[in-house]
């Protein structure tokens, strides 16, 4: 990457153009922001990747929350402050979206994508130091919220990712750092799952942006 032009991506010997600069700044083009994720899905994914035309509209937000528009995401609704909580059903496209829009913005701090239920089984093996681990100011993208196992550790249960949470809630007030997550279920359901404190701390910590519930699983 050239730190000049973060617009420009190179993959192989490939150069994407993702708009143009003027005046030190980035105009970003939608439609050739299409094409380079396209192009990028493939070479992480496989040649079967492809971006859906039913998924533009949700393309369009996530692609102007990353590269931190802030007139359209304020006509959007989107805070570019908090981070991404990413719902839908199951195949529609949302962990590979969250690995993949992360490359639109290569000057950016990167963040990872950590699947919870691994997170939870961590925490029976290590302990309450997993939640610690988790409350550092890396940025994180949690898959699949919600449906990870509960914790169990010396014959304690615990909520880990809602404890979790409430850490990185704690670090997006004092360092603004940002916390992503995918989920499968909706609002109600992350409410029964994590009880009403971590709920209201979710929604001062995402932006909710919602697949359609009628959504295909392109995994099939």
């Amino acid at each position: 990457m050239n730190p000049h032009k973060p617009h420009i991506i190179v993959e192989g010997s490939v150069q994407y153009s993702l708009g143009e600069l003027k005046n030190n700044q980035i105009l970003y083009d939608f439609d050739k922001m299409l094409i380079y994720l396209n192009a990028k899905g493939k070479l992480l994914f496989g040649k079967k990747f492809k971006i859906f035309e039913e998924d533009r509209e949700i393309l369009f937000k996530l692609c102007n929350y990353y590269i931190k528009d802030d007139v359209n995401c304020k006509k959007l609704g989107i805070d570019i402050h908090k981070g991404i909580l990413l719902s839908g059903p199951v195949g529609c496209g949302k962990t590979s979206l969250m690995k993949l829009l992360r490359h639109v913005v290569p000057h950016h701090k990167p963040y990872e994508v950590i699947p919870s239920r691994n997170i939870a089984f961590a925490f029976n093996n290590i302990g309450y130091k997993i939640i610690e681990d988790y409350g550092d100011k890396k940025y994180y993208c949690f898959d699949d919220l919600g449906i990870e196992p509960t914790g169990r550790h010396f014959g304690k249960d615990c909520n880990v990712l809602g404890e979790i949470l409430l850490s990185r809630y704690d670090l997006f007030l004092s360092h603004n750092i940002k916390t992503h997550a995918t989920t499968n279920l909706n609002a109600q359901e992350l409410g029964e799952r994590y009880g009403n404190r971590v709920r209201s701390r979710m929604r001062e910590l995402f932006n909710l942006i919602a697949f359609d519930k009628r959504s295909k699983d392109k995994r099939k």
